[in-house]
């Protein structure tokens, strides 16, 4: 055999030599890289800036000390139904869905948003408008946010309810915006005359879009609700993937990233849910339950 061929076998076994080491390596090297952790994003979330959803992967992943994926969706509909299929690991999502889905999700943590995992709902209209009352909104074209959101729905149902009022009379038309900060925008811009919006929501825009809030007013408030909840199924309640992400939302206030991150939000950290935190939202839904 020539030297040439010699070294062309050579240089042919070292190669298969080589790629099935590699062949065997790849499991060991996959089970060194963990599993990225899904986040599902709601029309709760304020901002899709993307300058904000760094801030929270960098915070978050750092912490949890595996990648962060964020999947962001339209409606809460779609972001529960993933959770609940076990397509994500965690949501943020409203009361509302949680309630619903009670026997199979939990909350694992409440944001806290001027001192305390409260908000309102709350009925705006435009500000140039000589309206007090939800009673002086008959007749209205009214912008919801989500079929599944407390504030942007379910709360405005119930309180005309109680009022002796059927909702789908009560306005000459209704439609839903899909996001709390577009029922801004759309009352602002005369889309709406009056829409049904998440109280936090509202108030963060007052700081970061003045100019678009400043051409709405409030026209009724509700008791205070417990805040839309970071949720996780039962199942994974206990976990230790669980237990990481509720160490790494408690501990924003302590890294750079968590911070800025609670900054842009404009919250002032996570506490544990109470026991009593949605009572409130589920007697709004037997309201409306018990209508039929």
């Amino acid at each position: 055999m020539s030297p040439r061929k010699d070294v062309m076998q050579l240089q042919r076994r070292t190669l298969l030599a080589g790629a099935a080491a590699t062949v065997l390596a790849a499991p060991s090297l996959l089970r060194a890289q963990p599993a990225a952790f899904r986040f599902g994003l709601t029309p709760v979330f304020l901002d899709n800036d993307w300058q904000l959803l760094e801030y929270l992967r960098s915070h978050l992943s750092a912490e949890m000390r595996q990648p962060i994926v964020f999947v962001q969706r339209r409606t809460y509909q779609e972001v529960t139904a993933l959770l609940l299929m076990g397509k994500i690991d965690a949501a943020w999502l409203c009361g509302y869905p949680l309630l619903q889905n009670l026997d199979r999700l939990a909350a694992l943590a409440l944001p806290l948003w001027q001192g305390a995992p409260h908000y309102q709902a709350r009925i705006i209209t435009a500000a140039r408008r000589t309206v007090h009352d939800l009673a002086d909104l008959r007749g209205d074209i009214h912008a919801y946010s989500d079929p599944d959101s407390n504030s942007g729905h379910l709360v405005t149902l119930s309180e005309l309810l109680l009022r002796q009022q059927r909702p789908e009379d009560f306005f000459a038309r209704s439609f839903f915006t899909y996001g709390h900060r577009n029922v801004v925008r759309a009352v602002a811009r005369g889309l709406a005359q009056s829409g049904s919006v998440d109280g936090y929501v509202w108030d963060a825009m007052r700081r970061t879009e003045p100019e678009l809030v400043e051409q709405t007013r409030i026209v009724w408030e509700s008791e205070d609700f417990g805040f839309p909840p970071i949720a996780v199924t039962r199942e994974a309640f206990e976990t230790a993937q669980s237990r990481r992400l509720w160490v790494a939302l408690e501990a924003m206030l302590r890294t750079d990233a968590g911070r800025r991150a609670l900054e842009m939000l404009q919250l002032d950290g996570f506490v544990p849910p109470e026991a009593q935190s949605f009572d409130r939202i589920a007697a709004r839904m037997k309201i409306v339950a018990e209508r039929g």
